[in-house]
C-alpha cells in the first residue's frame, strides 16, 4: 500500500478555500500533485494562500451570485475532484431567526453546493470521465443545537441532497458523499470555543473527549476523493468523536 495518497494530474476544485478546513483541503490536494483551483470570496485570503502555495490558481467569487459563479466556475473548469465546503454560520435562536439570515445561509450552504455541483457534474459527464464530490456537512446535520435553526437545518438538507447526488450521478461514475466533523479547531474554532465553560458541555458529549483538528477532517476529504474509497457513495462520514452515539 503507497505511503500516501496521490492526485497527480487530477483537476480540483475546493469552494471556501481561503481559510479553515477549505484552505488545508487546497493545500493537501496540491501538494498530492492535484492541480487546484481554490475558490474564496476574500482577495486577501486566496493571495496569501498563493504565496503558500504558488502552484494553486484562484476564484474570487461570491457563492451567492449565482450568475457570476455559472461563469467563472464554468470557464475554469472542468474538474474531476470538487469539495465543497463554503458555508456561513448565523447563529439565532429560533424566534430571533431573520429573512436575511436565512435567505444567505439557504443561498451559501445548499443552493450554492447545488449549483457548483451542477457546473462541475455536467463538464465531468460531458468529458466521460469520473469524478468524486464530498460535501462538508456537520454533526449539527444530525442533533439539535442551541441556536442552530437555520444551520442545523441547511445541514440536513446538505446530506439529503448529497444522497439524491450519489444516486443521480452514479451512473455517470460520479461519486458524493459527505464529511460531518464535530467543532474543529481551526482558527474560528479555537477562538468560538475558547472558553473551557463553554467547551466542556461539548465535549463531555464527545466519547474521545476532544475536538476534531483540522487534519482529521482534511484526511477524511482526501479518502473520500481517493480511489480508494471507489465503492462509497451516499455516505456520510462522522468526523466527530462520537458525539452522534452519546
Amino acid at each position: 500500500m503507497e505511503p500516501q495518497l496521490s492526485f497527480r494530474g487530477r483537476r480540483a476544485l475546493v469552494t471556501g478555500a481561503g481559510k479553515g478546513i477549505g484552505r488545508a483541503v487546497a493545500v493537501a490536494l496540491s501538494r498530492a500533485g492535484a492541480r487546484v483551483t481554490a475558490l474564496s470570496r476574500t482577495a486577501a485570503d486566496l493571495e496569501s494562500l498563493t504565496r503558500e502555495c504558488p502552484g494553486i490558481e484562484t476564484l474570487c467569487l461570491d457563492l451567492a451570485d449565482w450568475d457570476a459563479v455559472e461563469a467563472a466556475v464554468g470557464a475554469a473548469g472542468p474538474f474531476e475532484l470538487l469539495v465543497n465546503n463554503a458555508a456561513v454560520a448565523e447563529l439565532q435562536s429560533f424566534l430571533e431567526v431573520t429573512r436575511s439570515a436565512l435567505q444567505r445561509s439557504l443561498d451559501v450552504n445548499f443552493g450554492a453546493v447545488l449549483h457548483v455541483s451542477q457546473i462541475v457534474a455536467r463538464q465531468m459527464i460531458a468529458q466521460g470521465v469520473p469524478g468524486a464530490i464530498v460535501n462538508v456537512s456537520s454533526q449539527a446535520s444530525q442533533r439539535a443545537l442551541r441556536d442552530h435553526a437555520v444551520y442545523c437545518s441547511t445541514k440536513s438538507a446538505l446530506d439529503m441532497l448529497s444522497k439524491v447526488m450519489a444516486m443521480e450521478l452514479g451512473p455517470h461514475k460520479i461519486r458524493v458523499n459527505t464529511v460531518n466533523p464535530t467543532v474543529v479547531m481551526t482558527d474560528m474554532g479555537r477562538m468560538n470555543w475558547s472558553d473551557p465553560q463553554k467547551s466542556a458541555a461539548m465535549i463531555n458529549r464527545i466519547p474521545l473527549g476532544k475536538f476534531a483538528e483540522v487534519d482529521d477532517v482534511v484526511n477524511s476529504i482526501l479518502f473520500l476523493l481517493s480511489d480508494k474509497s471507489a465503492m462509497t457513495t451516499g455516505s456520510s462520514l462522522m468526523v466527530d468523536g462520537g458525539f452522534l452515539v452519546s
